[in-house]
């Protein structure tokens, strides 16, 4: 199973379809919400959102599918990543609920060379999230900082670090 990419394999309009989507549940919800301490009741009282909110249900915080994204395109986008450096605009388009699917999809919008360092790269690429029915939900840029393929060989390879067993 490939792990990222290196600076030579991303092509500018190459676009990486994640997989397996990542069907949202009540208690993912909510323990991210707890776990990073966002209390707001249209994520975790059903009553409130019921009786006070436009959607008539408790809504997923933006930042869980943001992060379900992000974890998602690792594989295909930052495996091998030096550095994220910027996450250059991040928007929510449409709500998720509990019992949603959440699917993903990046675009490789560009790239370039570093030109402090020969043996890596910089790729410019947008996520895009979307429910089992289409709905778009999320999209975010970002730039990433990859290596070349002399970065990896330097370095060990594809596989870094890992042991040999020991017979």
């Amino acid at each position: 199973m490939q792990f990222g990419r290196s600076y030579e394999e991303f092509e500018v309009g190459a676009i990486y379809k994640h997989w397996p989507g990542k069907t949202v549940t009540e208690y993912d919800d909510h323990l991210f919400c707890l776990l990073t301490m966002n209390h707001h009741p249209l994520h975790l009282d059903t009553h409130y959102a019921e009786g006070s909110t436009q959607f008539g249900k408790n809504v997923v915080v933006g930042n869980y599918i943001y992060s379900i994204l992000l974890g998602m395109s690792v594989p295909d986008v930052s495996g091998k990543a030096i550095a994220n450096l910027e996450i250059e605009s991040l928007r929510h388009v449409a709500p998720t609920f509990h019992g949603d699917t959440i699917y993903g999809e990046t675009l490789v919008l560009d790239k370039w060379e570093s030109k402090s360092k020969d043996d890596r790269g910089v790729v410019y690429v947008e996520t895009k999230g979307y429910k089992q029915d289409g709905t778009v939900v999320c999209l975010f840029r970002r730039k990433v900082m990859v290596p070349k393929n002399s970065y990896l060989e330097a370095r060990g390879g594809e596989q870094p670090g890992r042991p040999t067993p020991s017979t």
